[in-house]
């Protein structure tokens, strides 16, 4: 993930899918601008990346953090894993002007 998002800028074309959701219904999904904010963070662009998504930011932290540490297993409580999830689909969709 840290390598696409280093070369992303320079592939021709654009590089990476349209949200489903969002070409169908109009309305985004939480993970719209992950590629964006993921690939401003690792070119240390912060203001991009917490404009397109701020849980990119995060998501490149957590990424660094397993390559050093190389834990054996990852818990997640699902209870945090869905709070995040519902988080990022509130600032998507205020983004996007649904509130």
């Amino acid at each position: 993930m840290l390598a696409a998002a280093a070369v992303l800028p320079v592939l021709p074309g654009s590089p990476g899918l349209p949200c489903p959701l969002r070409s169908f219904t109009g309305v985004p999904c939480p993970f719209c601008g992950m590629t964006t904010s993921v690939e401003a963070t690792v070119h240390l662009h912060l203001g991009d990346a917490v404009a397109a998504n701020p849980a990119g930011i995060l998501l490149v932290v957590v990424a660094i953090v397993l390559l050093i540490l190389r834990p054996r297993s990852i818990p997640v409580p699902t209870t945090i894993a869905v709070v995040l999830v519902g988080l990022m689909w509130v600032f998507e969709l205020q983004r996007f002007g649904f509130f």
